[in-house]
């Protein structure tokens, strides 16, 4: 049994997490203002509240219990009760802020995505297009070759997250001595070997969905029927919602980006319509809790996958419990609890992270004082 140790909280205690909430958080906020200046007065007053709110430190207020995840709140909420912004559990405080965001903005009345212009301007991206036909070249390889290479190619999309300007300055692309843990030719292995679903959790839209369908194309190409566990509601900025999953499909089949994207974007569509590639939006995606408190429905219909895969740093944060572990605790000991193949595919966007080898990380301190949290590192790490 691994003894746990707790989760980092908004203080200052940790300063990533300090900042995010200071600063971050009510930066994002008032650019969704910014970015949708044709919002009626109240909903961008409204934004200003929250922004100040989350900024100032004030106490974090219910939400509306007429809207459809309330229940699944509730637990989450008064475990927090009478806590503020910048004193509570971290991964709480920042999912629930984007939830306050979601809720100001009306989502669940207008189904208008607050992130849609920012979205929009990544899909529109040259480096995106660029970076999937060059994935896609990989078709031609034998299979294990042309995984291998996915899944770097899948590693590296996740430093494209539209929250975190730190992490968009290293670019779509990594080197070797950029990967702390390579667990490829593992969980490849593994792969080459199964013949079941294989279920991806998913983080971005734009960059790093295309590098998961560039990957998924494969997997469907081998016989696996692939599932995509969706964010339920706009949040994190550029996490994918359904529309966005189809708003890139649509881009790779509409031939303007040339036909190696094309092809691959029919075959997916093709997929996606006789049902061997799904998708599945879900609320525990959205919420404050960490995996091993996942629903027993979750974890039963994951116990018979050949492979979940956990894209991006906040899934990793909700596999590892958002704690500050000795980083060379094993990470197939820490995810022992879940009764399934992993493997987590992450760019380092905060401190939290397990599965180094012994020393590594006394070495990084002394090279780069913000390797943890900067997006430049990253890790493929497999627990069979």
């Amino acid at each position: 049994m691994v003894n746990r140790p707790a989760m980092i909280r908004t203080d200052n205690s940790n300063a990533f997490a300090h900042d995010t909430m200071k600063r971050r958080i009510p930066t994002n906020i008032r650019e969704v203002a910014a970015l949708n200046p044709d919002y009626p007065a109240f909903i961008l007053e409204q934004l200003e509240r929250l922004a100040a709110a989350v900024e100032n430190d004030e106490p974090i207020e219910p939400f509306n219990p007429f809207l459809p995840d309330a229940d699944v709140w509730e637990k989450a909420l008064q475990a927090h009760a009478g806590h503020s912004w910048q004193q509570t559990d971290w991964f709480f405080a920042e999912i629930a802020a984007y939830r306050h965001l979601i809720d100001t903005v009306r989502w669940w009345e207008s189904g208008r995505d607050p992130f849609a212009p920012q979205k929009a301007a990544e899909m529109g991206s040259e480096a995106l297009w660029r970076l999937l036909a060059t994935a896609l070249e990989l078709h031609g390889q034998p299979m294990a070759e042309r995984l291998h290479g996915l899944v770097h190619f899948d590693l590296w999309g996740n430093r494209i997250d539209l929250s975190f300007a730190a992490s968009l300055a290293h670019g779509n692309t990594g080197t070797e001595a950029d990967l702390l843990v390579d667990d490829s030719t593992a969980v490849v292995e593994h792969l080459m070997r199964q013949t079941g679903d294989v279920h991806f959790i998913a983080d971005n839209t734009g960059t790093e969905l295309a590098m998961d369908l560039a990957l998924a194309d494969a997997l469907l190409e081998k016989g696996h029927r692939v599932i995509f566990h969706l964010k339920l509601h706009p949040t994190f900025v550029s996490d994918t919602i359904v529309p966005d999953m189809l708003t890139m499909l649509g881009a790779m089949q509409s031939g303007e980006h040339g036909e190696v994207t094309t092809e691959p974007g029919k075959r997916l569509q093709t997929a996606l319509d006789e049902g061997r590639l799904r998708l599945a939006p879900g609320a525990f995606w959205n919420s404050p809790y960490v995996m091993r408190e996942m629903p027993e429905r979750l974890m039963t219909a994951f116990k018979d996958a050949a492979l979940v895969i956990v894209k991006g740093d906040l899934n990793y944060r909700r596999l590892v419990d958002d704690a500050l572990w000795d980083t060379a605790e094993p990470f197939a000991d820490v995810c022992g609890y879940f009764q399934a193949p992993l493997l987590a595919l992450r760019t380092l966007k905060s401190d939290t992270l397990v599965g180094l080898a012994s020393g590594l990380a006394a070495q990084l301190d002394g090279e780069d004082a913000k390797w943890r949290v900067n997006g430049k590192r990253g890790v493929i790490q497999f627990k069979p």
